[in-house]
This record gives structure tokens, sequence and C-alpha cells, in this order.
């Protein structure tokens, strides 16, 4: 009997439908504050051909440079997403404040009544405290807040109580997977909403037809993306999703590039046609994922394979393609039932 898995599929099902729906609620504030630029086909190109690049030469790179990049990359998008709608209203920025405040001041509280906390954990745990009375400081400074303009203290707390859980968990069972998977899922819904405001369809085009085939190439011909992956996960770095399968046992990892391109494909598919079709396509996706992840589950299977990975865009794009196939059916037969109509 073939294993199979439930829970990555409804992973990025429920993820991509999220960022469908935060996309409608923020994407005219993003567009206003990143002064409606928007990705052309040369920029597609370039960015697939960066993420190649990237992707090929991080191996190369020492650990220290790889962890002050990805902690550095992970903050300031952390912060520019808080900055950019710190502007809430007063009930919506104490209780921001308070959520903060008491997330900070029990990972605090833990790492300090840790029987076997290490220096480090016990230095993160007081750094943690600390950030908890920042937090309720900012509570207090927006009870008496009269503007509604951005806080820079409201857009701190993100990034930074981020860096501290890394370096005071990382390593502990509550980091992988719980932690690292919270935020893993936060940076996935952050990238897609950002790109998701850049690209136009043309530009998307491009990147839906390259993005499978360099990810083709890094997984099964140079393989890359298998050592790139594992270097940094070694680290700990919340660059992928790892959840347990259902109703088979073991674990699946799904990178955070996947999770965007199927998020990138749901907006456009809003976009270009309407809700129905995106939350198809993302039906569609997660199907196709399910279907693909047999070849990782099943020895008989998995030694088809040139490595035992499977580049996952792959699997997004034929679910997509089912989709975009359906939707030209469904015109043509459309506009041929009114010319009929029309003679």
């Amino acid at each position: 009997m073939l294993s199979f898995d439930v829970a990555m599929p409804t992973a990025l099902f429920v993820v991509t439908l999220v960022a469908l729906l935060l996309n409608k609620r923020i994407e005219g504030k993003l567009k206003t504050t990143f002064e409606e630029r928007e990705f052309r086909r040369r920029d597609a190109i370039l960015f697939v051909a960066m993420i190649s690049v990237a992707v090929s030469v991080i191996v190369f790179i020492p650990q220290m440079a790889i962890l002050a990049l990805f902690l550095f990359s992970y903050s300031t998008l952390l912060f520019a997403f808080s900055y950019v709608f710190s502007d809430m209203r007063k009930k919506r920025a104490q209780l921001f404040s308070v959520g903060f405040g008491l997330a900070s001041l029990t990972a605090g509280s833990v790492a300090l009544l840790d029987s076997f906390a290490d220096r480090l954990m016990f230095y993160g745990g007081l750094a943690l405290l600390g950030l908890a009375a920042f937090a309720f400081l900012a509570l207090l400074l927006e009870w008496r807040r009269t503007y509604s303009k951005a806080r820079w203290y409201l857009a701190v707390l993100p990034p930074v109580l981020f860096i501290l859980l890394y370096f005071v968990y990382n390593g502990t069972w509550l980091w992988f997977p719980y932690l690292f998977d919270v935020f893993g899922l936060v940076f996935a819904l952050l990238i897609i909403l950002y790109l998701g405001t850049l690209f136009t369809w043309k530009a998307f085009l491009v990147l839906a037809t390259l993005l499978p085939v360099a990810d083709v190439i890094l997984v099964w011909v140079t393989q890359t993306m298998v050592e790139t992956a594992g270097h940094i996960l070694k680290l700990g770095l919340p660059i992928a999703v790892a959840l347990p399968t259902f109703p088979s046992v073991g674990t699946t990892i799904l990178g955070l590039g996947d999770l965007f391109f199927a998020g990138i494909i749901v907006i456009q598919m809003m976009k270009k046609f309407d809700k129905r079709t995106a939350v198809v396509s993302a039906f569609a996706m997660s199907v196709s994922l399910g279907f693909f992840e047999l070849f990782i589950l099943n020895p008989s299977l998995r030694a088809i394979l040139p490595v035992p990975a499977l580049p996952a865009t792959l699997a997004i794009f034929f679910g997509w393609l089912l989709v975009i196939a359906w939707k030209m059916l469904s015109e043509r037969k459309q506009k041929q039932q009114e010319s009929r109509e029309i003679n």
C-alpha cells in the first residue's frame, strides 16, 4: 500500500488562501508605500537568475556570514512590514504591544527557569525580559498618543523578538519544529505579500516558466539546491516549513520559495480571472503536491528519482497548468456559444 500525506498539501492550501485574503486587504497600502513599482519581464528573468546564482554559491560562504545575512534580511523584512502598518489605531497598537510583551515575558521566564540553561540562554532570557519591559513601555506611550503616524517603537518589536528567540532557543526542542515553522510561515506570507504587489501578469508568466526549470536543474542536475538547503538548515534558519506527515509516519519539508511560488500564482490568478479561479488554483496545486510527495514517501517510487528530493515548484506548476487549461477550454466554449447565439 502506498504511503501518502495530506498535512503538507493542506498547509500549502491554507497558506495560499491566507495570502490571498491578506493581499486584498493590504495591497493598496503596500503599492502606495513602494511607489507603485512593478516587475517587467526582464526583471523576472533577472530575479530567477539571481536565485539560481545565490543557491549555487551559498555553499561556499562561511556559516557565520550566512547567519548574519539571513538574520539581517529576516529582521529587515519584519521591521519594514511592521513599520508600514504601525500607524494602526490606538486599541490595535495596545493589543500589539501587550501581545509582544507577554510573548517576550513568557519566553524570557522559561529561559531563566530552565535548570539546564547555559550562559547564552541566561543572558538571552534577561534580554527577553528587557524586551517585555520595552513592549509594556510602548503600551504606556500608546495610552498617551494623540497622533496616528507610524511608530518605530512598535516596528522594532517583531524583529528583536525573532532574533532573541533564535539565539536563545535554537538547538532546543522548542525551536525545531515549533518556532521554526511559525517563523517560516510568517516569512513566507510576508514575501508573498511584498512581491505579489510587484508582478504584472506578463512578468509572472516569465517567472512561472523559468522558476520550475531552474528548480529542476538545481535539484536534479547540479543538486546544489539540496546541498544548500542542508547547509542552511544546520544553522536552524527558518528557510522552510517542516511538518509531520499524515497519515503516514515521517516528516516532509517545503521551502519558503515553493510557498512563495504558490502564493504568487494564487494572487495573479485572482487579478487575472476571479476569486473562484484563485481558490481552484490553490486546491489544484495542493493536490498536485500531494501526488508528487508519493515519490518521496515510498521507497519504490523514490528509487526512480535522480536524488531523493523533489523540485516542489514543478508540482505546483503542474497543478496550476491544469487550471490554466481548464480556463482556456471554458473561455473557448463560452466564445463558441456566444457566436452561435449571435448567428
